[in-house]
């Protein structure tokens, strides 16, 4: 790990999961990103990877996921890229926040907490991979 950047390659299996948070925090650290971004960026990549890794795939092989953070000055930026069949979660309708639970459609959470967490979150789809570019103002949310 270089000290500007981190550059993850994970396969599509939910036990990476805690690999990618321990090297978020480690990097974090080492670039006096605070606590609270840290945790943010990690809830946000957990909940991103958990639903390319469960629901991305159409067959049981193994995919490489790549994860690309860096400290932009007083931003952090982070992008994933992966080989699962394309998929905007931007697109997703927003969840139902006012009914009572067992009313509610199932999902949408994860994504409307991903947009809540980070100050920018966009997608694209380009050379057979789904990409997700995350930002996060460091200054604007330092704990």
């Amino acid at each position: 790990m270089s000290n500007e950047r981190l550059n993850l390659r994970i396969a599509n299996d939910i036990a990476e999961l805690s690999r990618v948070a321990e090297s978020v925090e480690e990097f974090c650290a080492s670039q006096a990103i605070p606590a609270g971004n840290a945790f943010k960026l990690n809830i946000a990549l957990e909940e991103l990877l958990t639903n390319t890794i469960s629901y991305g795939y159409e067959d049981s092989g193994r995919h490489e996921i790549a994860i690309d953070i860096a400290r932009e000055g007083e931003t952090i930026v982070a992008e994933l890229s992966d080989d699962a069949r394309p998929y905007d979660p931007l697109n997703a309708p927003p969840p139902d926040l006012e009914s009572a639970i067992e009313d509610r459609r199932v999902g949408g959470l994860g994504v409307h907490l991903v947009k809540t967490m980070m100050d920018d979150v966009r997608y694209a789809y380009r050379d057979g991979r789904n990409h997700i570019t995350l930002r996060k103002n460091i200054a604007a949310d330092p704990d």
